[in-house]
């Protein structure tokens, strides 16, 4: 028997685009381009949802 959902899963699309911010290991903080805090871009969070940090787990967010 197969489970219901596999009938329906898809793979994720892969989506190509630079992020707007990048990881300071000084700050442990995800910042923009002019070295503000990124989580503290409130247009950006709209946009993206979160900053996810590229520095280690993929699970971890910063506050």
């Amino acid at each position: 028997m197969q489970p219901f959902a596999l009938n329906y899963a898809r793979p994720a699309a892969e989506l190509e685009f630079a992020t707007p911010y990048a990881y300071d290991s000084g700050l442990q903080l995800n910042v923009l381009l002019d070295g503000r805090v990124a989580a503290r871009d409130h247009a950006l969070l709209r946009e993206l949802g979160t900053t996810t940090s590229t520095a280690g787990s993929k699970t971890h967010f910063d506050d």
